[in-house]
């Protein structure tokens, strides 16, 4: 029954972060529970084969349990892993990433690679945050969803957000509460370069030229980058400061690298994870001078052009037509002339591809979530001798493991996590197949 509390002991831990235990004799998974712990919890929702709960009190603590360091964690719902100390954090993801391989592939690594770990907080350079006037608190919310609901989580500050924009939510929320529009902004994207951070604005109706005064002079003030939207994506525009140029910037300094991009582009959200795992992709590949390499999911060219730093030719591809010009304009930007790069749905691949007919030494792999099962047949016979697996969805790594290695005959030689997003129970992992 919903809302029900109950006493339990917690048995184990899913791949998620939650506790499991048995309640009823149905399994439940219970947010903020660590393995061994007594706890009491009520339930928040019911489903047919399993139930969900929260932990209300903890009767006995587990080794791996902290306090957490934000004090809006038990509201907001952006971290879901802060009770648990940061190397068990990693174990527990290791743990869920070598089961997914084991329950969906079938199949395990030879050799488990060292975990690619940065500085666990003011880390998140991407985010979109929530807009809500709540007229029963007579406050402007900004920030994220409460745990457990749709609502807006009533923060002031975010630990694992960039601190330019984690430690002025109030000041974020008293400059829209003071907009003539402020009950029709939905949402704030921001994106944090190396050299400045951007705010871009949905708005739903015109804003007033007092309006934009406020919003200038609070970029001025913070020194942040300010964005309208007030339509699609291609509405975006920027008022301040006036210029030419409205892209942000990151440097990759370990290959003389100056990367462009949109505050809406994808770009990963962790900076000194993103330098991290090109290094540890590089690697993998064990590129030569005479390789030609093969970039699927390429994006933007955040891994092509540190590849084509050491190989003969690199080709890109990438379902965003405007993806690809912005890898060719970051080629250009950065003299690099042995790259190529075409838009192509890789989900539904053409056999009559150009790029497809093209031999290529190694293959890197960067999908969605849903991973990279459509493309796998085409590249598998291309007979490369190495391909590395970017993946943001441990089950999706593991099913097309098991394709690659029992249908095409590679070897999955070494497998790790990539700690992209501390306090969350999301994982990236790194792979390397081998024919």
């Amino acid at each position: 029954m919903k809302h029900e509390q109950f006493e339990t002991t917690v048995e184990s831990l899913s791949h998620d972060g939650r506790g499991v235990a048995a309640h009823n004799k149905k399994t439940t998974f219970i947010s903020g529970a660590l393995p061994t712990e007594k706890v009491i919890c009520k339930i928040t929702h019911t489903h047919r084969r399993y139930n969900e709960a929260q932990v209300v009190d903890v009767i006995t603590r587990a080794p791996d349990r902290v306090d957490p360091a934000c004090v809006h964690y038990s509201v907001c719902g952006g971290c879901s892993m802060q009770h648990i100390e940061a190397e068990a954090q990693v174990r527990i993801k290791q743990e869920a990433l070598l089961n997914q391989l084991k329950h969906f592939g079938k199949i395990a690594p030879d050799e488990i690679l060292p975990t690619i770990m940065g500085h666990p907080w003011g880390y998140r350079r991407k985010a979109r945050l929530g807009v809500r006037y709540v007229i029963k608190k007579e406050k402007l919310l900004v920030g994220f969803r409460e745990k457990f609901s749709n609502y807006l989580a009533e923060i002031d500050t975010c630990k694992v957000l960039h601190p330019s924009v984690g430690e002025r939510l109030v000041a974020l929320g008293t400059l829209v509460r003071g907009l003539s529009q402020y009950d029709q902004i939905p949402q704030i994207e921001v994106a944090v370069s190396d050299e400045t951070t951007a705010l871009v604005i949905r708005h739903m109706a015109p804003f007033s030229e007092s309006d934009l005064a406020a919003l200038c002079e609070f970029g001025r003030e913070h020194q942040f980058a300010i964005y309208l939207q007030p339509d699609s994506n291609d509405s975006v525009h920027k008022i301040f400061p006036l210029s030419d140029d409205d892209l942000l910037r990151y440097f990759l300094p370990d290959y003389q690298l100056e990367m462009q991009f949109h505050p809406l582009d994808f770009t990963q959200v962790n900076a000194e994870i993103n330098r991290e795992m090109i290094a540890a992709a590089i690697r993998l590949l064990d590129l030569q001078s005479t390789d030609h390499v093969l970039d699927l999911f390429c994006g933007l060219g955040n891994f092509t052009l540190p590849i084509a730093r050491f190989a003969k030719q690199v080709v890109g591809i990438e379902g965003s037509t405007q993806m690809v010009d912005r890898a060719t304009a970051n080629a250009l930007h950065n003299n690099i002339t042995n790259t190529e790069f075409y838009a192509a749905n890789l989900m539904q691949p053409s056999e009559t591809a150009g790029w497809l007919k093209m031999p290529y030494d190694k293959i890197l792999l960067d999908p969605p979530r849903t991973g990279a099962k459509e493309i796998i047949p085409f590249i598998a016979n291309k007979s490369a001798k190495r391909i590395v697996y970017v993946s943001c969805n441990p089950a999706t790594l593991a099913r097309d493991a098991g394709e690659l290695v029992y249908t095409h005959g590679y070897k999955l030689k070494k497998v790790g996590v990539i700690n992209m997003f501390p306090h969350t129970s999301h994982i990236e992992a790194i792979a390397l197949f081998e024919k």
